[in-house]
């Protein structure tokens, strides 16, 4: 709960920021719905990294898999399939991706670590290879299949909020990740598969004795985290309206990985909460827009002509903060017990 609060506090300081750095520009509509349809992607992504790192995994596949599935998806539709079956071509495919995570995983027994690291290059070379170096995009892609307007304009209006000038109106990413932590929040907090997941956790070889099958709910969360990026790839395509092989979802499982740590996960497992997640995954877009709108920043962000080079550092400085509030959380726990 303390940590809850704390990244409650922490929204709230920086959103007063953004309104101190620009009154007039920050807060308007226009620069508000950007950045909440930016949190609200990013936290479904989070969500699906939350939950197996909940049971002490870790997928660094994720931004791979949005790129391949963003790429996947547009070569489909391209190509004559419709898109509502294209998109849940690309869901199923994610649904496979995760199985074969964990099938290396768990029957295999390789460390989570080794094999999503090996999945992060793999499927950034699969994208490559359905788009060796051109983009993919949605004005392609009509030019391609002009039968494909109807549904591809009602799915983006569904799914994103953005009619196919690219215009957005309520941004519908924030009712997608609604969706998707309610869902995920019933199974992991309000269902006996969570407390499951939370002892897998905390320690895997006590769940195992405790009767626990650990191998199937350790598929379960690898599924459900690749069948969210690849929910995630499909979103890319559709907000964007372009998507390259080589830069889709590049770095973003850090992205999620960070905003999980931030919203009280422990990358030792057993400790986290859905809406922490979701809650940690607002951090970094916010921080992003406000870097932008800060006028007086230090002297070494003056003379960048973009925010863009500063993310990295942001990101591993904000995962370290984490990191080190985590530990010391834990430490204090053990002291009071």
């Amino acid at each position: 709960m303390n940590r809850l609060i704390g990244v409650i506090l922490l929204l709230a300081a920086m959103y007063g920021l953004l309104f101190w750095s620009d009154p007039q520009n920050a807060f308007k509509w226009s620069n508000l719905k950007d950045v909440l349809s930016q949190q609200a992607f990013f936290g479904v992504l989070t969500v699906g990294v939350g939950v197996v790192i909940l049971t002490g995994g870790i997928d660094l596949s994720i931004g791979s898999v949005v790129g391949f599935s963003a790429i996947l998806f547009g070569v489909l539709m391209r190509n004559g399939v419709p898109p509502f079956v294209a998109a849940a071509a690309v869901l199923a495919c994610g649904v496979v991706i995760g199985a074969i995570n964990a099938g290396l995983i768990t029957g295999l027994k390789l460390q989570p670590f080794l094999v999503t690291l090996c999945g992060l290059f793999v499927y950034r070379g699969a994208a490559r290879m359905l788009s060796p170096g051109l983009p993919v995009g949605i004005q392609q892609i009509l030019g391609a299949n002009p039968e494909a307007r109807g549904q591809l304009e009602s799915l983006r209006s569904i799914l994103i909020g953005k009619d196919m000038t690219g215009e957005l109106g309520f941004p519908m990413q924030l009712v997608v990740l609604l969706v998707v932590a309610v869902v995920v929040g019933v199974v992991v907090h309000a269902s006996v598969y969570g407390r499951y997941w939370y002892a897998l956790g905390h320690n895997e070889q006590a769940a195992r004795y405790a009767g626990i099958s650990t191998g199937r709910h350790k598929f379960a969360v690898y599924v459900m985290c690749s069948t969210l990026a690849s929910l995630g790839g499909i979103l890319t395509l559709l907000d964007y309206s372009s998507s390259t092989a080589e830069t889709a979802g590049e770095t973003w499982e850090l992205y999620a990985i960070t905003g999980a740590v931030l919203g009280g996960c422990s990358l030792r497992g057993g400790e986290g909460s859905v809406w922490g997640m979701v809650l940690g995954a607002a951090v970094l877009p916010l921080l992003k827009n406000l870097i932008s709108f800060v006028g007086s920043v230090p002297w070494v962000l003056r003379n960048l002509k973009s925010v863009d080079p500063v993310i990295p550092a942001l990101i591993g400085l904000t995962l370290l903060v984490g990191t080190i509030v985590d530990e010391f959380f834990r430490r204090r726990a053990k002291a009071v017990r």
